[in-house]
């Protein structure tokens, strides 16, 4: 079956600030057909691979104060946009847009990159579903960066969540640029834009749409999640038995400690879930968006790892 989507003019992504990554793209990823997915690739191509995965509503240019200290240091820095977001194409129907859609595409990426020695570099859904992958190819993966992030399985959403997506859902339009600087007042204007560049207009917002309706966690008061949050329950309670007693990888948790739905309650949570996880790096000015603060957190993580 093939999948409308629309594709951001490269217009858009003239001249970012801090940004002077060679966009690359798959148009033949297994399963994803039709679509064209978007990664940059910088560094060694031997030794260690960061997998840097964003979440809603950012792109790949979340991570572009850490690519650097990952470059520099020797290493490979790779970072995938998701369908529906930053310069991959963008599926018009907002129900295309599942957690088994999302989640599938990540693995294949995985395969069709052939990545080893992986780091996982994840926020927000990044971690939501960059911690279920390597229990799919638990060889692959060696090391773990976790920022601001969970393993949702069910739970009745907690109040900073629940408003969150009750204000997603009044913004079929949403100012994704304006969210970014509310959440993060250190942006510059060019940064805003930047993250304003993949949506020349509504049409092209159906991923961002779509993500908190997929968070598996319940309505206040619901017996039962919806159809579109409960696809990835099963497969998130299985990633919590895995990070609890299978994970023989080095993790770093850093936490933006001014996030009000994944800040340190959730996140000293998951960390309870994944074996052998040191105390987490607090930074205390960080919100959600912690990447934003990402030079000295990957600095931080290659000492930690022995990768300096």
């Amino acid at each position: 079956m093939t999948i409308k989507a629309l594709r951001t003019p490269d217009d858009r992504f003239a001249n970012l600030s801090g940004w002077p990554f060679t966009p690359k793209y798959i148009d033949d990823l297994p399963g994803y057909e039709g679509l064209r997915m978007h990664y940059v690739d910088e560094g060694q191509r031997e030794g260690p691979t960061f997998l840097c995965i964003h979440g809603e509503p950012s792109w790949a240019y979340l991570f572009r104060k850490m690519a650097p200290v990952f470059t520099q240091a020797g290493h490979r820095f790779v970072a995938v946009d998701m369908f529906g977001f930053g310069r991959s194409d963008k599926p018009v129907a907002d129900e295309t847009y599942t957690y088994h859609f999302h989640r599938d595409s990540l693995l294949a990426f995985v395969e069709y990159m052939n990545l080893r020695d992986v780091c996982l570099v994840v926020q927000d859904w990044g971690g939501v579903l960059g911690l279920t992958l390597p229990m799919a190819a638990p060889a692959r993966y060696t090391r773990a960066i976790i920022m601001n992030t969970g393993l949702p399985g069910g739970e009745e959403a907690p109040e900073g969540f629940a408003a969150w997506r009750a204000f997603n859902r009044s913004q079929p339009d949403l100012d994704v640029g304006g969210l970014m600087k509310r959440a993060t007042p250190i942006l510059t204007d060019e940064d805003v834009a930047a993250y304003n560049a993949p949506y020349p207009d509504q049409s092209y917002k159906g991923g961002v749409r779509r993500f908190p309706e997929l968070v598996m966690l319940k309505e206040k008061g619901a017996d039962d999640l919806t159809p579109a949050s409960s696809q990835g329950v099963e497969t998130s309670l299985k990633a919590r038995k895995f990070w609890s007693e299978d994970w023989n990888g080095e993790t770093f948790m850093a936490i933006g400690m001014q996030d009000p739905v994944l800040g340190p309650p959730a996140m000293y949570g998951l960390r309870k879930f994944i074996r052998n996880c040191p105390k987490p790096m607090e930074v205390a000015e960080a919100g959600h968006f912690v990447q934003e603060w990402g030079e000295p957190i990957a600095k931080a993580a290659l000492e930690k790892f022995g990768l300096a």
